[in-house]
């Protein structure tokens, strides 16, 4: 079990026709005439890595923050001139959803559909951190500075492995994940049809224990997308892996940051 995005069906899927041909099949066939072994550096280079992981979640970033950045400049303003919530923003959000679910089937589309899903999603980090910032000034700094301490003290957690990533611990994770996920989806539809569930909003103890065990949960998860992709460029997953890889932990941060952003607001509530 893994992160949602970075599933091994998906894995095995994009694999296939990667494989060498059978023993039987081989050994019916004329050896090449070649100058020698191929290098290492050439094998590499078809490989996924830790590095070019690392380069293409750089790379989705830089397209979140700026997409962020128009968001904020188009987001609502105190002074009434530009109160309303840009509809571009929803539409950020369900473009990401529908990428991210064509993603988790079609893996090496990923470095098509990551591009998008950053720029969808930034849009609408930027209008909703706009929002909270209006409200409460400087909770956006808090929270982007809280979800890179995370992310960095998580690292840690995990390259001294303090943090042991188990079979029992990604079962554990993905189950809660679904859980909460399920239960965000029950709220949403409650809040279509006119009600509200109070605690999953409201300053009381009740949710900010929910928002802590959330933004505890999404932490979790970068310790299981970490080991995924070191555990992928070890098995030597195809070089276009590593943008499959970046998108899943891009989708973390994401989800992080917003649980972050909540729980502060939370907090500055009391």
């Amino acid at each position: 079990m893994s992160n949602p995005i970075l599933n091994e069906k998906a894995v095995e899927a994009a694999r296939a026709g990667w494989a060498a041909p059978e023993a039987a099949a081989r050994s019916t066939q004329i050896p090449p005439m070649t100058d020698g072994p191929v290098s290492s550096w050439q094998a590499a280079s078809n490989t996924m890595t830790v590095r070019g992981t690392a380069t293409a979640t750089g790379a989705l970033m830089v397209l979140l923050l700026a997409a962020a950045t128009v968001g904020w400049m188009m987001g609502p303003d105190r002074d009434a001139l530009n109160p309303g919530f840009p509809m571009l923003a929803i539409a950020g959000v369900l473009v990401g959803f529908v990428c991210a679910i064509i993603v988790s089937f079609k893996p090496m589309l990923a470095r098509v559909l990551g591009p998008i899903y950053a720029i969808g999603e930034g849009f609408f980090l930027g209008v909703i951190s706009k929002s909270y910032n209006n409200w409460q000034n400087g909770i956006v700094v808090q929270a982007v500075g809280a979800t890179l301490g995370v992310f960095l003290v998580m690292l840690f957690l995990y390259k001294s492995r303090i943090i042991k990533v188990t079979d029992r611990f990604k079962r554990i994770v993905i189950m809660a994940t679904m859980g909460l996920m399920a239960m965000y989806l029950v709220s949403f539809m409650i809040n279509i049809f006119g009600g509200n569930v109070q605690f999953l909003q409201s300053a009381s103890p009740m949710g900010i224990a929910f928002s802590v065990f959330a933004a505890g949960l999404a932490a979790m998860m970068l310790a299981v997308d970490f080991d995924l992709i070191e555990k992928g460029a070890q098995a030597g997953w195809p070089k276009g892996m590593e943008w499959y890889a970046a998108f899943g932990l891009l989708t973390t941060l994401v989800w992080l940051y917003l649980e972050l952003l909540r729980l502060i607001s939370k907090l500055n509530q009391r």
